[in-house]
């Protein structure tokens, strides 16, 4: 007797574990819910960005909205580094923080062996219509909204075919002003924003 109910306790505990480990795999695959008060963002529209984002050397900006705290965020850092491996000199990267946590730049700069701006500025994503994260928004040299969207359509980034902050990136440094994307790359998925409501 004492070994079947040990047996059923295994066989619940592990269809605990399983249930737990599907439903956080399954939420990520949803579409992040729209607030109701959002407003879209059309892309060439002018940004405005404050001094924490003025560069003055006249390159493309990339923004790459992030939150220590979102699962999605987290398996996304190694591709947003190795983007700017790849195009650092060409872009300038910035880290904007979203998140109702307290952090500081410099501790995520040093968790996540960031070496690239970090910028607590929430008004950026309202200007770019960023609800969650992770997302990227790159904004041409004249300060308007060249892409704003997924990084790839895999969770963690390894489907070199929709790579679209890569692809986005690319056609703007190529002065390709005629590139099309799925719903895949600008339906919003991961965490939703800390002050974002349904």
């Amino acid at each position: 007797m004492r070994k079947l109910i040990v047996f059923i306790w295994l066989i619940l505990l592990g269809s605990g574990v399983f249930a737990l480990f599907w439903y956080n795999e399954w939420q990520y695959t949803l579409p992040t819910p729209v607030p109701k008060n959002y407003s879209d963002v059309a892309f060439g529209k002018q940004i405005m960005p404050d001094k924490n984002l003025s560069f003055k050397n006249n390159k493309p900006l990339f923004l790459h909205f992030f939150n220590p705290d979102c699962p999605c965020s987290r398996f996304n850092i190694k591709h947003f580094k190795s983007l700017v491996s790849q195009y650092e000199g060409k872009v300038n990267f910035v880290v904007v923080l979203l998140t109702d946590k307290y952090y500081t730049p410099e501790e995520v700069q040093k968790k996540f062996d960031l070496k690239v701006p970090v910028v607590v500025d929430p008004d950026m994503a309202l200007q770019c219509g960023v609800y969650s994260t992770p997302q990227a928004a790159i904004i041409d040299k004249n300060h308007k909204l060249y892409y704003r969207g997924n990084y790839n359509q895999s969770r963690y980034c390894t489907n070199e075919k929709t790579e679209y902050a890569k692809i986005a990136l690319m056609g703007l440094l190529q002065n390709n002003k005629h590139l099309v994307f799925n719903q895949f790359a600008l339906t919003a998925y991961g965490c939703r924003l800390p002050n974002c409501t349904q």
